[in-house]
């Protein structure tokens, strides 16, 4: 099982900003994959699905940025997700518009 989680700012003047991105992201994802995001727990916006053989959750934290771990934190706990089942995904002004980071730990540095 995986938790993915797509972080923004959950008010309407952040919608179509690159700050959303990863909120754009999870929508963009529960509509290819058929995954309802209506649910409300964990301090935010979830919902439970299928990507092939997997179970996903996916989880748009309603916290604001700077607390989305508060999110985080209680959606893990309760579906027992391991870290290396955590999937964020979030805007980062280090990099190129339209470019992928990934790395496997938090924080500035460059990967």
């Amino acid at each position: 099982m995986y938790l993915i989680v797509g972080l923004g700012n959950p008010e309407e003047e952040y919608a179509k900003t690159r700050h959303n991105m990863g909120f754009n992201t999870i929508n963009k994802i529960a509509s290819e994959y058929n995954i309802d995001v209506n649910k409300k727990n964990f301090k935010g916006l979830y919902g439970v699905g299928n990507i092939g053989n997997e179970k996903v959750i996916l989880l748009k934290p309603q916290t604001y940025m700077n607390l989305s771990g508060e999110s985080i934190i209680e959606a893990m706990n309760f579906y027992k997700i391991k870290k290396e089942e955590l999937i964020v995904i979030y805007d980062d002004m280090d990099i190129e518009k339209a470019s992928i980071k990934i790395r496997k730990k938090g924080g500035p540095r460059k990967s």
